[in-house]
């Protein structure tokens, strides 16, 4: 097996050490990372440059939502300290996003409207629409419930009794599967999966565009979960574009935890048996008592140099988000367009590459008259023609705005080498959610990796919870 290299002693290299280096800044690791460090963790994350200097709706996701008190974030960001003032600004946009097709413009918000227009552009009588839709909603929440209290990390280092959490701690995980309004069913509803060709193929766009999944569709428990949420509507951070992760910045160096960012190649090592990297610009080492990999293992692996460590080995990449940015001004927005668009070009053509397409509006904070646009289709990885793909994904922007002719500019931006969401994989056979995601990929040098896969079934709530849940078993094994 092929470990991290070991730091000679008589290597004259300064070391730099922390109890949890995160490295990637993503999601999922910026949320363990303030939770590592409101458990007390000095705490040090890493990003790589390109991706700490791009514009930050490159990366955010194309549906946040569920801040309440009720939903995964809200929770979510209570656990973490998130100030109350905060968490009071936060809104919610009532149109979770339009689905665009070449017939119809459907706008999925709460359960009402939703059903009004699936009958309005001809998807169902009304009986059967109000059915459907009451179904997702009961069945969305059941598997609300479900992630909330489920334990959804487990960590191959077992503590004794005492060490584990206990339900008085003010970090405690919730109460066991099935202890709170437990008595719904799980999975995806008889009225959805007999539905109508024409309503599978406007729910199947949208399970395409909120999962993070490679190749496989989502099991029926994140299916209904993915639905369902769609039904609460969107939530809305002040600030604009990357405004949750300045959040959770903010919340980070309030802990005194710390962030950095790094250009050129990364080397993977230990130093005392503790885990690190190497980082080339400076010439110093960066340890912590853990290492937490929160980046595709693969992109990982081709900057890190040969022997590749085992650590670095995980799922295969079988898809990528490919982000496509413009700038645009306000006039060419049609009127009633929603701030996140699903544009299916041909319903029978599956929804896979470029035939689905989704675009988010990102207003300025400053005003004025133009707007950001992010616009994304997940294609092969093996993908020789990117710039094809990015061509069509434009054509798709185009086709929903008729009036911007020369008023799309697009934005080039440096791409990132590692620290990147784009690279998408599949959980393997019987693994992901509803299952635990295992965390530890190695207990000497102790190695961490928040395998996306596992959660990527719930889109943008499994990387909350991965997260979430990945700060509180990684601090836990380090007390």
């Amino acid at each position: 097996m092929t470990g991290l290299s070991a730091l000679a002693a008589s290597e004259s290299i300064r070391v730099r050490r922390w109890d949890a280096l995160v490295l990637g800044g993503a999601l999922p690791g910026r949320i363990a990372a303030v939770q590592l460090a409101s458990r007390g963790a000095h705490v040090l994350l890493v990003e790589e440059k390109a991706a700490a200097e791009a514009f930050p709706g490159l990366r955010d996701p194309f549906l946040v939502h569920g801040a309440d008190p009720g939903g995964v974030l809200g929770a979510c960001l209570e656990a973490l300290g998130i100030p109350l003032l905060e968490r009071r600004s936060v809104a919610t946009y009532p149109v979770a996003y339009q689905v665009a097709l070449p017939d119809a413009r459907v706008e999925v918000a709460a359960p009402p409207r939703t059903a009004e227009e699936l009958v309005a552009w001809g998807f169902a009588v009304p009986e059967e629409a109000g059915a459907v839709v009451r179904a997702i909603g009961e069945a969305g929440a059941a598997e609300r419930d479900a992630m909330l209290e489920a334990p959804v990390v487990r960590s191959a280092q077992r503590l004794p009794r005492a060490a584990r959490p206990t339900a008085s701690s003010a970090a405690a995980r919730p109460a066991p599967l099935g202890t709170r309004r437990a008595r719904r069913a799980r999975g995806l509803p008889v009225a959805v999966t007999s539905a109508a060709p024409a309503l599978a193929t406007l729910l199947a766009a949208q399970l395409r565009a909120l999962s993070n999944l490679g190749e496989s569709a989502p099991p029926p428990e994140a299916s209904a979960r993915l639905l369902g949420a769609a039904l609460e509507g969107a939530t809305v951070f002040p600030g604009g574009a990357g405004a949750l992760s300045l959040l959770l910045r903010r919340r980070l160096e309030a802990l005194h935890g710390e962030l950095r960012s790094v250009s050129g190649t990364l080397r993977l090592v230990s130093a005392a048996n503790q885990p690190g990297i190497l980082v080339e610009e400076s010439g110093e080492v960066w340890v912590g008592r853990a290492l937490v990999l929160n980046a595709p293992r693969q992109a990982l692996a081709a900057v890190a140099g040969d022997p590749v460590p085992e650590v670095l080995r995980g799922p295969p990449v079988t898809r990528i988000r490919l982000a496509v940015r413009y700038v645009a001004r306000r006039g060419v927005l049609p009127e009633g367009m929603a701030p996140r668009v699903i544009c299916v070009r041909d319903p029978d053509a599956g929804m896979d590459g470029t035939n689905l397409v989704t675009l988010r509006v990102f207003p300025r904070p400053e005003g004025g008259d133009q707007v950001d646009l992010v616009a994304s289709a997940v294609v092969g990885a093996d993908e020789r023609d990117l710039d094809a793909r990015r061509a069509e994904i434009g054509a798709a922007v185009a086709q929903l705005m008729p009036f911007s002719a020369d008023g799309l500019v697009l934005q080039r931006h440096p791409e990132p080498r590692w620290d990147s969401g784009a690279p998408l994989s599949d959980p393997p056979p019987g693994e992901g959610w509803p299952a635990a995601v295992e965390l530890r990929v190695s207990t000497r040098p102790p190695v961490y990796v928040l395998e996306r896969a596992g959660m990527a079934a719930l889109g943008f709530e499994g990387d909350v919870l991965l997260g979430w849940r990945a700060g509180d078993a990684i601090a836990a094994d380090l007390s």
